[in-house]
């Protein structure tokens, strides 16, 4: 694929995903979650420009750096994110200014790895960029899922009365 398309792919993934999360979401753990991630890691794995041919050393360490920056991105994202069960029992999300500032740190730090490896004479295509999005958006992606299943009660551990009293009940004398 060109570095074109990766290029579009890119601003529009990241512009729907950005511009969506700044609103109220709703978080769902039943839906597949993990599938555009995974759409745009195989779509930049497809790409022979991942690596750099001449440099393949350091374009494998890199891209290892720039995919832990990925990591701590989703994830610094992820819990600066504000969740909530809404009264119809709804988990819904919405990022915060924190949320924007670990964004735009994220994508300072990609853009310092780029300007270091073509410092050192390393070219890597957009589709290391959208290996690192990818990853950034799985991680985000589970942590809001396991986030969204510790705020929503399980199925069957509500308690008759719907309350901590019926735990500790006694039993009613006839």
């Amino acid at each position: 694929m060109s570095g074109l398309v990766n290029a579009l792919v890119i601003v529009a993934v990241a512009a729907l995903v950005i511009g969506r999360q700044f609103s109220a979401r709703r978080v769902s753990a039943d839906r597949r979650w993990w599938l555009v991630p995974v759409v745009l890691a195989a779509m930049a794995l497809r790409s022979p420009g991942v690596l750099d041919a001449h440099h393949r050393v350091g374009s494998v360490l890199l891209l290892a750096g720039e995919l832990l920056i990925a990591v701590a991105t989703g994830a610094g994202w992820a819990w600066t994110t504000r969740m909530w069960v809404a009264a119809d029992g709804t988990t819904l999300s919405k990022s915060t200014k924190a949320s924007g500032a670990v964004w735009a740190a994220g994508v300072a730090l990609r853009v310092g790895f780029i300007a270091f490896g073509l410092a050192l004479g390393i070219h890597q295509d957009s589709s290391a960029l959208m290996l690192g999005l990818a990853c950034t958006l799985l991680v985000r992606s589970g942590i809001l899922v396991l986030r969204a299943r510790s705020l929503t009660p399980e199925i069957g551990s509500a308690t008759a009365y719907d309350d901590d009293r019926a735990l500790w009940a006694e039993k009613e004398r006839v």
